[in-house]
C-alpha cells in the first residue's frame, strides 16, 4: 500500500483543521509498515488521533450548529475503525488492510466535501475555533451554506467501511 501524501489538494485554510489533517496521514502512515502486535498498537494509535481530531470538529460544530450528518460520519468510521480493531485482535489482519487500504479514498472524499463545507462556514460567519466568537453570525434563512455537506452525494462519497464480514 502507498502512503498517503500531504497535498495542496488537502489544505482547506482553516489552520487548526489543517494542522489535525496532516496528523491524521502521519497516523495513517504509520500503519502501514507495521504487523502483528505493532500493527495493534498503530491502529489504537490511530483510532485515539480520530477520536480527538472528530471531537475537535465536532465541538466546533456543536457551538456553531452546523449540521449533524458530518458527526454522524465521524461516527460511523469511528464504529467501524474500532470493529476491524477487534476482529485484528482475533487475527483478521485481512480486514485490518483491507481498512488500511480503503482509508485514503473516505478521507480525501470527506475532506473534500464535509470539511470544506465546515471550513468555509466557519470563514464565512468568522467563528474562532479558539475562543468560540462568532463575528459575523449567519443571516436568518441562509442556512443552506452549511447544510450542503448533508446532500446525499456528499454522504456517499465520504462513506467507508470494508466489504468483507
Amino acid at each position: 500500500m502507498a502512503a498517503m501524501e500531504w497535498t495542496d489538494k488537502l489544505v482547506l485554510g482553516l489552520e487548526p483543521m489543517d494542522r489535525t489533517h496532516v496528523e491524521f496521514v502521519e497516523a495513517y502512515n504509520r500503519l502501514l509498515n507495521v504487523s502483528g502486535a505493532a500493527l495493534l498498537d498503530e491502529m489504537d494509535a490511530f483510532i485515539a488521533h480520530s477520536v480527538e481530531h472528530f471531537d475537535q470538529e465536532n465541538r466546533w460544530m456543536e457551538k456553531i450548529g452546523f449540521p449533524g450528518c458530518h458527526k454522524a460520519e465521524h461516527d460511523r468510521v469511528l464504529a467501524v475503525c474500532r470493529d476491524v480493531r477487534k476482529r485484528m485482535e482475533r487475527g483478521d489482519d485481512a480486514l485490518g488492510r483491507q481498512l488500511i487500504q480503503e482509508l485514503p479514498l473516505w478521507f480525501d472524499n470527506h475532506v473534500a466535501t464535509m470539511d470544506a463545507a465546515l471550513s468555509a462556514y466557519i470563514e464565512s460567519i468568522g467563528f474562532d475555533t479558539v475562543t468560540g466568537e462568532v463575528r459575523n453570525p449567519p443571516v436568518v434563512g441562509c442556512e443552506e451554506e452549511a447544510s450542503a455537506c448533508c446532500t446525499p452525494q456528499a454522504a456517499s462519497a465520504s462513506s467507508v467501511e470494508p466489504t468483507a464480514a
